[in-house]
């Protein structure tokens, strides 16, 4: 393992060696997350996921649409009812009885 020294710059910003970037595989843009750990820091590679939050008719949807019988699409109504729809109002496909 290669030490090198970093300066820490003005706001706590500091600049990863190009050869240790190289090796390491960290990009422009990367995203890191910092960890204390012992006496110093700890940098991983980090990924962002998109979060697609859904409303209650498209949540509605889904427990409906996902139903595979008689007796799970009757559950799943009264799901969709417990969030305050009414089953007959959301587009979704019923399963073949």
């Amino acid at each position: 393992m290669k030490s090198e020294i970093i300066t820490v710059g003005k706001r706590g910003t500091i600049v990863i060696p190009a050869s240790l970037r190289k090796r390491l595989g960290v990009n422009e843009g990367d995203l890191l997350i910092s960890t204390e750990h012992g006496n110093g820091i700890l940098f991983t590679p980090a990924i962002a996921v998109p979060i697609e939050k859904y409303s209650l008719e498209r949540k509605a949807e889904f427990l409906l649409s996902n139903a595979v019988n008689k007796t799970d699409y009757n559950a799943a109504c009264e799901e969709v009812r417990n969030l305050g729809l009414d089953p007959k109002t959301v587009k979704h496909y019923k399963p073949e009885h």
